[in-house]
């Protein structure tokens, strides 16, 4: 059973970065494709960036297309989010998500496993 495990959220200002990550454990990532999602408070579960096995793929959600990266290594089982630019409507909880299928994905219910979550404040 793959195990996911997100970190590097906290709190920064208004215009700042950080860079989300993503470990998993229980099995290889090599032939997953992988997602981040993120939930405002009182919100739906927003789709924000997907990639896919290979690395070769990718997709992001329209509000972060010009800010965030995806990427990934395989090696170390671990996916990373890059977010530069933040502003107070990133503030949610972010999610990383792994799938049984090669191909990169928009579609939460497309993905099989779900990190717990980590929280990104972004603040004036």
């Amino acid at each position: 059973q793959v195990q996911l495990v997100e970190s590097g959220g906290g709190s920064v200002q208004t215009g700042g970065s950080l860079t989300l990550s993503c470990v998993a454990s229980g099995g290889s990532l090599k032939r997953a494709g992988m997602g981040w999602f993120r939930q405002r408070l009182g919100n739906e579960r927003e789709f924000v960036a997907t990639l896919s096995a290979s690395g070769a793929g990718k997709d992001y959600g329209d509000s972060v297309r010009d800010r965030f990266r995806v990427s990934r290594d395989n090696a170390k089982n671990t996916l990373w989010l890059q977010m530069n630019n933040l502003t107070s409507d990133d503030t949610a909880t972010y999610y990383c998500a792994a799938r049984r299928a090669p191909e990169y994905a928009r579609w939460s219910g497309a993905y099989d496993y779900w990190g717990p979550g980590t929280q990104v404040t972004v603040s004036s």
